[in-house]
């Protein structure tokens, strides 16, 4: 079965990101078609990236990174979930990312953002750098304004259309990750 990691992408106390991580994987977990994780990098307490040797050569020597590169190992593919701090993705999803390479080589991603703006910034930066990672970013996205899919700014409340949005990345998210298998694993 395809396994498709939800990773929320923030751990900032009162952040928004975990109602709608949660609401990510709700929606994800009525479906069939894959099975559904959610990642919390709270879980994980990754420091800044602390390994000596480039993450492209696999020589991983930290705990904290060996756990990580596991965890990512194991999916097909991710829906990421990211605030949007100063036109970007957090820190520390960015720095999540940087850890590793091989592990998030030849597999799906699809994203889904907050912010003022829905997190549309946060989004695009990811786009950049899935491309460097051998990401395949699919086209669909679900883009949550603070000010129409919260109450507040910060009780999540997302609109009705949002929910179809969600399942237009999961489809294709799950499609790309079963297409990708094959490149994944040699013949």
């Amino acid at each position: 079965m395809t396994k498709i990691g939800i990773i929320l992408g923030s751990t900032r106390p009162g952040r928004n990101g975990e109602a709608v991580a949660k609401w990510v994987h709700d929606v994800a977990a009525k479906r069939t078609d894959a099975e559904f994780e959610l990642v919390d990098l709270l879980d994980y307490n990754l420091p800044h990236l602390d390994e000596a040797i480039p993450p492209s050569m696999g020589q991983y020597t930290k705990p904290h990174t060996i756990e990580w590169a596991k965890k990512i190992d194991s999916f097909d593919g991710f829906i990421m979930v990211t605030p949007e701090y100063n036109h970007a993705p957090s820190g520390v999803l960015k720095n999540a990312i940087d850890f590793l390479f091989k592990e998030w080589n030849n597999k799906a991603v699809g994203f889904v953002g907050y912010g003022s703006v829905g997190g549309a910034r946060a989004v695009e930066h990811l786009r950049l750098i899935a491309g460097e990672l051998m990401l395949a970013d699919v086209r669909a996205q679900v883009l949550l304004s603070l000010a129409t899919d919260f109450e507040n700014y910060s009780t999540f409340l997302p609109g009705p259309q949002q929910e179809q949005a969600l399942n237009l990345v999961l489809d294709q998210t799950v499609a790309w990750s079963k297409a990708l298998e094959t490149v994944r694993k040699p013949a």
